[in-house]
């Protein structure tokens, strides 16, 4: 006579675990409520009860980040994102707005102002220890979101609003600002004018030399990924503000027009012409090399380059 295999009891609606876990967040058992959220949401995703899980992650998610929990919080969050491909959830607003409402859980961490000589400097190194956490946590968070993005419906490079999101994190939270990487993410959003403050903000606060660099750099990545129209207008918006007076700023100038014509040898000219600016950066080249082939048709002599080379591709 065989034995009947036990029935696994029925899962509650999520709502009533939502609310539990609640309450433990509310008694202070972070650690406890971190290993039930992901036991708990596991179980929903066994019986493919996704929608249910995402709900219980999503709720996790921001009460441990508006704890201050953010390791905690950030790996719910990309326990989300992870869901979301398991259940090949397709890219929408709705879901939007759900990351949306994660990232702005993440919290701001102001670093110490005004300390003087005599001020003890572990304040100030602790602020800047919890920043960087901070950043690294949401960045793994929103890498994840385009990701998913990408593979399940927005645009090839991910959706433009995450990748707004994750620019102006790093941008406003980095205690060491990486002015490439904000760029890059930038230029695969679609905020031109948060994208033009930051880079006016950055060039009231950055060393001598690294203002006409960040401006080119951004107007060549958007040329190098064909936009001549977002290049132009994130110029025509920094115009509206004292720029650097540079050879190098030059170049950019004389480039935009030029590549709205047939004018191959016009645009080697100024390569020629300006290729002591050029190389102050050595990523220009290939930038160059790129816009080269995308306007003009020509062939590279190294196939295997391209799309920004080594240093961009990191940034993603």
């Amino acid at each position: 006579m065989s034995r009947e295999r036990p029935r696994r009891a029925t899962l509650p609606p999520a709502e009533e675990n939502i609310k539990k876990l609640e309450n433990v967040i509310n008694e202070g058992n972070y650690y406890g409520a971190q290993q039930m959220y992901k036991s708990i949401s596991a179980r929903y995703v066994s019986t493919q009860r996704h929608s249910d899980a995402l709900d219980i992650l999503h709720s996790g998610a921001c009460l441990q980040l508006k704890n201050g929990q953010v390791t905690c919080g950030s790996e719910l969050a990309v326990i989300y994102v992870e869901t979301l491909v398991k259940a090949k959830v397709p890219y929408g607003d709705d879901v939007l707005d759900h990351i949306r409402k994660i990232y702005k859980t993440f919290p701001q961490i102001p670093l110490p102002q005004d300390l003087g000589e005599d001020d003890d400097m572990q304040q100030l190194n602790e602020a800047l220890g919890a920043a960087k956490i901070h950043v690294d946590c949401c960045l793994s968070f929103l890498r994840a979101a385009i990701k998913w993005s990408a593979e399940f419906g927005a645009h090839r490079n991910g959706s433009p609003e995450l990748h707004v999101m994750l620019a102006e994190y790093v941008y406003s939270e980095s205690p060491e600002l990486d002015i490439i990487r904000v760029s890059y993410h930038f230029v695969r959003g679609n905020n031109l004018k948060k994208f033009a403050s930051a880079l006016v903000n950055f060039m009231g606060k950055c060393y001598p030399g690294e203002d006409d660099l960040a401006i080119a750099r951004a107007i060549l990545m958007y040329l190098a990924m064909g936009n001549l129209r977002d290049a132009n207008f994130l110029m025509d918006e920094l115009k509206k503000h004292d720029l650097p007076q540079s050879d190098l700023i030059q170049f950019v100038n004389y480039l935009l027009p030029t590549l709205q014509r047939d004018a191959l040898p016009l645009f080697n000219m100024l390569r020629t012409n300006y290729r002591s600016s050029i190389d102050r950066e050595p990523a220009f080249k290939e930038l160059l090399d790129d816009i080269a082939e995308l306007f003009y048709g020509v062939q590279r002599k190294n196939p295997l380059q391209g799309m920004f080379g080594d240093i961009f591709k990191m940034m993603g």
